[in-house]
């Protein structure tokens, strides 16, 4: 239940605090006093997006406590799940900064919206005035049927099982529809990396590739020049190794005299030996250069397809190449894996549809076995406010669709009066009708949500009279087992609270604030009083308050 809220900088309200307590609270005021600004600082406290347009003094920060007082509810685990401190005096607080930003923290932890949001439901029950319109959506008269049968655990495996057969669906789509891009190219890719694999590139080396072709290709000249240079080294008469053999001896015959001599004589006798190594190898070369037409046209046709490889993947080097063909290769395999992989995700979604329409079909089941009783309370709760020939008929019905919350299809019809046919709620209940209608599902609900607090923000719209006294008396009751607060214009309603606090508005020094104000016996005496006949008290209005009150 909430134990206080604090209000600083909101709207018209500078800095209030209310505390709350168990039972039944009235909440009252004129229109325009400020009662929503109430319901719009809670809604923060419980996760709505803030909005500076609602702070007073946009240069000063706008905070909003919330108080909570949870150990008897049980939400550890909800506090678990969403990775929040549990305190069981729990305090949830909004900041709105001069900036615009905003912040959340929890027990003094900062958290994100969504943890906050994911909290909200746990704590309190908000029915504004606009929510009466949800109760015509099949959404939310599936939330109620689904609470009656207890289906909190099972919706939420179900959603599991859901959230994953769509993520492999997804995944299915996708991987068809690269399938289908990389068919078109398929063709092309194959046959680019037959053409590499072909050239078999990692037994290529193209420098010595181009050698052999210029060596092959210039044979004669080669020959010829290696022929010269070896008679200009090793002719016996002229060649070069004959005279420097010749230096050599002299030299030899003086080297014992000087150690520059013996110098001179080892540093020819190096040259001679380096010049007997090169001409000994031009000569074997030499030998082994012959023109081979049939190995030159090889060598050119392996350079020529080279060549035109690295022209048509516009590259330089074999090893670029070779990664292309990789690349190519990779591309290939994949695309004729896909099909493997499709099989294999349709199994898998076949198998998770499987899970998941069994899953539906025990909330279905549960839903089915939960109905009667849930028109049974209706209907009861709906005879002394008015109605006591409102009947409901349920048309739940399996279809192949899932959806959110499994896949039935939900029809709600409704009537009034004996002897009309049912229709649906929208078109066949009227205004006080639908308030009246949503109050007793409210009531429903809470010997089954068991939740620490509802908030009623003029659910009593379009009643009046004795219609008024009964639904104060569902209120009262509903108020044993919870807290709850009622925002409401109709004094039979307000009579009815253990707790009442007044919202009004206050002008000082040429700025308007709003006020609370938790009244005491007399104070609720004129207040409702006023409620009944306006500001101007009569003794038949103070007497008719107090036979409200008692």
């Amino acid at each position: 239940m909430i134990t206080s809220l604090a209000i600083k900088n909101y709207a018209l309200i500078e800095d209030i605090r209310v505390d709350l307590s168990e039972g039944l609270t009235i909440i009252t005021g004129e229109t325009g006093a400020g009662k929503s600004i109430l319901l719009g600082a809670l809604a923060l406290v419980l996760g709505k997006r803030a909005d500076l347009s609602s702070v007073k003094d946009p240069s000063k920060k706008c905070i909003i406590e919330g108080y909570f007082s949870i150990k008897n509810y049980k939400l550890q685990n909800i506090f678990q799940e969403n990775d929040l401190d549990y305190d069981p005096n729990t305090i949830i607080r909004r900041e709105i900064l001069p900036t615009g930003k905003s912040r959340a923290f929890v027990n003094d932890t900062p958290v994100a919206l969504v943890q906050l949001q994911a909290l909200a439901p746990y704590l309190v029950d908000v029915h504004s005035q606009h929510e009466t319109l949800e109760i015509v959506s099949e959404t939310f008269q599936m939330e109620v049927i689904d609470a009656l049968a207890g289906n909190a655990e099972l919706l939420k495996t179900y959603k599991s099982q859901f959230e994953d057969f769509k993520k492999t669906s997804e995944a299915l789509s996708k991987l068809k529809l690269q399938k289908d891009t990389a068919s078109k190219e398929l063709d092309y890719n194959t046959f680019l990396y037959n053409e590499l694999q072909q050239a078999n590139l990692k037994k290529l080396n193209q420098l010595e590739l181009e050698e052999a072709y210029e060596t092959l290709n210039n044979a004669e000249a080669i020959q010829e020049a290696l022929a010269n240079a070896n008679q200009l080294l090793d002719e016996e008469q002229i060649g070069s190794l004959q005279t420097a053999k010749e230096a050599r001896i002299l030299l030899g015959r003086i080297k014992g005299f000087s150690k520059k001599f013996e110098d001179f004589w080892q540093r020819l006798n190096s040259a001679i030996i380096e010049v007997e190594d090169i001409a000994a190898e031009i000569n074997i070369a030499a030998e082994n250069i012959e023109a081979d037409p049939e190995m030159l046209f090889q060598v050119n046709e392996k350079l020529q397809i080279l060549y035109k490889l690295q022209q048509k993947h516009s590259v330089s080097s074999v090893s670029e190449l070779i990664e292309i063909e990789e690349k190519l290769e990779e591309k290939v395999s994949t695309t004729l894996g896909l099909d493997e992989q499709i099989e294999k995700f349709e199994k898998q979604k076949l198998q998770l549809r499987e899970t998941a329409l069994k899953t539906a079909e025990q909330l279905h089941i549960k839903r089915m076995e939960a109905i009667p009783t849930l028109k049974k309370k209706l209907e009861e709760t709906l005879f002394p406010l008015g109605l006591p020939n409102a009947q409901f008929y349920f048309k739940l019905v399996s279809s192949e669709e899932f959806k959110n919350n499994g896949t039935d299809v939900l029809q709600l019809l409704f009537t009034a009066n004996k002897g009309l046919a049912f229709g649906p709620l929208k078109k066949v209940a009227s205004g006080g009708e639908m308030s009246r209608i949503m109050l007793a599902i409210k009531a429903v609900l809470a010997d089954y949500k068991k939740l620490p607090t509802i908030v009623f923000d003029e659910i009593d719209t379009g009643v009046s009279g004795e219609i008024a006294h009964k639904m104060a008396g569902i209120m009262h009751q509903m108020s044993k087992t919870m807290q709850l607060l009622s925002i409401t214009h109709l004094p039979q309603i307000a009579a009815k609270g253990d707790h009442h606090i007044k919202v009004y508005k206050e002008d000082k020094n040429e700025i308007t604030a709003t006020h609370l104000k938790l009244l005491n016996e007399e104070e609720r005496v004129v207040e409702i009083a006023q409620m009944l006949g306006g500001k101007n008290l009569s003794q038949a209005a103070i007497a008719n308050a107090k036979e409200l009150l008692n």
